[in-house]
């Protein structure tokens, strides 16, 4: 277990001479763009923070790595991005067919390796005043039993048995994690994503420089994509749970005939990515969750890391009211409060978003050529990436959108 202990001193609180356990004011359970963004939040306000991470950090992630304007929009201030590139150009094609490349003057969006990433969000919420520690697994959370002093504080309960104690606690440990459970957190979709880290010589990487492919898959709601990151091409798939052998052999076809099955990849993964349904909780008393641990993310793209950070910062600014809550009639109210402003902003892209699904599932190929072949909709697409307007707000301002998506809801 390692530890940054610059700030244990002002975690201990509640007993003459240190007689008691610490209490922090907020306690963040896992140090992905998510914890680390509610961490940063927190500390910001001048709390004790204490960042929670079961793994070592720097520590290799699952994701393809794209910062779209909403991402880099939730940045703390002053954040130097690690990018490994900028993306100008999409090359789209439908199951390796009809491509087409489309290109932009101004960059769409980022490129970065989510070790150096996430390493680079904990580091700036240290530089905030949060005390991180790592290697360190959460066994359960308590807010009621004789580990919990009183009403106002969480017990959470560490792998070897220490307690760390918290006035709010965030859950942002993933989709599969402790402070999901606890909450009740409820899915509507689990896909599965497999992933290959492929270092390349340089001239298949100068090809690559500048530009991405997105593929729409063989499967329904399946796609693929390359995100060129320097001397390495990380290339993934994904696609709905429940056929894992459609979805390796989707990968392996995809690389080979990108002419790549000839390179060592550096890394091969899988994870599942999961979306919350409409009605599942956010919090349970002084205990809250984002991000992957919320199950919030795009649910057509599957993207996640702007919602990680995004809900991140709203989670760690709600954390502080909650910690401040006297009873737990005002902690619930503070906690609703924190559900709304999820559910207002991300819960409305992600209605779209499922929409889109629905609507990509079923037409595939209309999907390419509006892309490939209509100015206007390439024209949304560059503007979505760089964060000047979002899906749900060209569905409610478009009609040519609107009647589109209108088709999903008929029998």
């Amino acid at each position: 277990m390692s530890s940054d202990n610059a700030a244990q001193d002002a975690g201990r609180g509640e007993g003459e001479g240190g007689d008691r356990e610490p209490v922090w004011d907020v306690v963040v359970v896992g140090a992905g763009p998510a914890g680390a963004s509610a961490a940063h939040a927190a500390a910001s306000a001048g709390r004790r923070v204490l960042l929670l991470e079961k793994a070592e950090l720097p520590r290799y992630k699952t994701c393809g790595g794209g910062i779209i304007g909403p991402s880099r929009d939730s940045l703390p201030p002053g954040f130097e991005l690690p990018l490994r590139d900028r993306v100008h150009a999409v090359t789209f094609s439908l199951n390796g067919k009809l491509t087409r490349t489309r290109r932009s003057k101004r960059m769409l969006f980022g490129l970065i390796n989510r070790p150096e990433f996430d390493a680079a969000l904990v580091e700036a919420a240290k530089d905030a005043g949060a005390e991180v520690r790592t290697g360190v697994a959460v066994a359960r959370v308590e807010q009621h039993g004789p580990a919990v002093p009183d009403r106002r504080t969480v017990a959470v309960v560490l792998a070897g048995g220490e307690t760390v104690l918290a006035r709010a606690v965030v859950g942002a440990d993933g989709s599969a994690g402790r402070i999901g459970a606890h909450v009740g957190v409820k899915l509507a979709q689990v896909d599965l994503g497999l992933e290959a880290e492929i270092p390349v010589p340089p001239t298949v990487a100068e090809d690559w420089a500048g530009r991405v492919l997105i593929d729409w898959g063989p499967i329904p709601g399946s796609y693929g994509w390359v995100f060129p990151k320097g001397d390495t091409l990380t290339v993934g798939v994904i696609s709905a749970r429940g056929d894992g052998s459609g979805t390796k052999r989707y990968l392996e076809d995809f690389i080979a005939r990108l002419g790549l099955a000839g390179f060592e990849p550096s890394i091969s993964s899988g994870h599942l990515t999961r979306c919350r349904s409409d009605d599942s909780p956010l919090s349970r008393g002084r205990v809250i969750v984002c991000g992957d641990a919320a199950g919030l993310l795009e649910p057509w793209t599957r993207e996640g890391i702007s919602f990680a950070l995004r809900s991140g910062r709203l989670a760690g600014e709600w954390a502080v009211r909650i910690g401040e809550a006297q009873d737990a009639v005002d902690a619930r109210r503070q906690a609703l409060n924190y559900a709304f402003a999820i559910k207002a902003g991300l819960g409305v892209e992600m209605g779209v978003g499922r929409r889109m699904l629905t609507f990509f599932e079923r037409r595939p190929g209309l999907m390419h050529a509006a892309l490939t072949g209509f100015r206007p909709a390439w024209h949304a697409f560059t503007r979505i990436t760089r964060g000047q307007t979002t899906l749900a707000e060209i569905v409610r301002t478009h009609p040519v959108a609107r009647r589109v998506l209108s088709t999903v809801d008929r029998p």
